[in-house]
């Protein structure tokens, strides 16, 4: 039950030093001018800034002891998390420009991640390898499939088109981590707290994301049957964002499971040339 692949030697994990929308501020409906896919991206923001804090200390304490390349890839990975929090802190602040109260989200996953950190640091770890798999997961998604980030304003596609492309390059540090820190474990054993730690943690994913959202939908007065349809079919039809993260949470339970399966390399070809191409039209605007 031991992890059957492993991270590709080429995969690069690069140190970017981005900044998104300090010019041009997103509207408040800024997906596609709609409250429910706007209120859903929204809601995943706030809980970034805290949530990524997490993975950071979850990982780096098991940093030192671990073997090349592995701990580079960590360093490269903490750098990539700590930008990701950086500049959702900002596009949160300008949800709020734009008439949004989001202190009610931040606290939401504040509490949630206080009550992880109440585990032990294996366990911390596990759910920051199911938190990761959720992002790589929708990150993936949200690449392959344009329709998902087409209607956003262009700053708010170019950060999250930017934050889905680090998300896959650093997909497997946590999880690699996990397998270093857990090596002493029966497969077993292992295989059976990260899945377990993935249930609960999936739980409580969808708990606290509806809530953010149906708090920032009520601020728009359309907390009702009629946005939820619309968003739910969005979310879970044939090729929504939160079908493919349930696909996910079935292939990690899988054993043997490794986040490198899934080679996205040619995706993040792809993607890195469209953000290039939207930093230039920044330029040239």
């Amino acid at each position: 039950m031991s992890a059957s692949l492993r991270t590709p030697d080429d995969i690069r994990i690069e140190k970017r030093d981005l900044k998104f929308g300090r010019e041009n501020p997103p509207p408040r409906w800024w997906h596609s001018g709609d409250p429910g896919r706007t209120a859903f991206f929204n809601a995943l923001s706030s809980t970034f800034p805290v949530g990524e804090k997490f993975f950071m200390t979850s990982v780096r304490h098991y940093r030192e002891g671990t073997p090349q390349p592995l701990r580079g890839q960590i360093d490269d990975f903490l750098y990539q998390e700590s930008m990701h929090s950086r500049e959702h802190v900002v596009f949160n602040r300008q949800a709020e420009d734009a008439g949004f109260d989001i202190a009610s989200a931040e606290e939401r996953a504040r509490r949630t991640i206080a009550w992880v950190k109440r585990r032990s640091p294996i366990q911390q770890l596990a759910a920051t390898c199911a938190l990761e798999h959720f992002t790589a997961t929708l990150a993936h998604d949200a690449l392959a499939n344009p329709t998902h980030l087409g209607g956003a304003a262009d700053e708010a596609r170019q950060l999250w088109r930017w934050h889905a492309i680090e998300e896959i390059e650093h997909k497997a540090v946590a999880f690699d981590t996990y397998l270093h820190a857990a090596r002493t474990m029966t497969p077993l054993r292992r295989w059976l707290k990260r899945s377990t730690v993935m249930c609960v943690t999936t739980m409580r994913f969808h708990y606290v994301i509806f809530r953010n959202a149906a708090d920032l939908l009520a601020q728009d007065g359309c907390n009702n049957w009629a946005t939820w349809k619309g968003l739910l079919a969005w979310l879970y039809g044939r090729e929504g964002l939160m079908r493919a993260l349930l696909r996910g949470v079935f292939t990690y339970m899988k054993p043997g499971f490794h986040p490198w399966e899934l080679d996205d390399r040619p995706l993040l070809e792809e993607a890195l040339r469209l953000l290039e191409a939207g930093k230039v039209k920044g330029l040239a605007a």
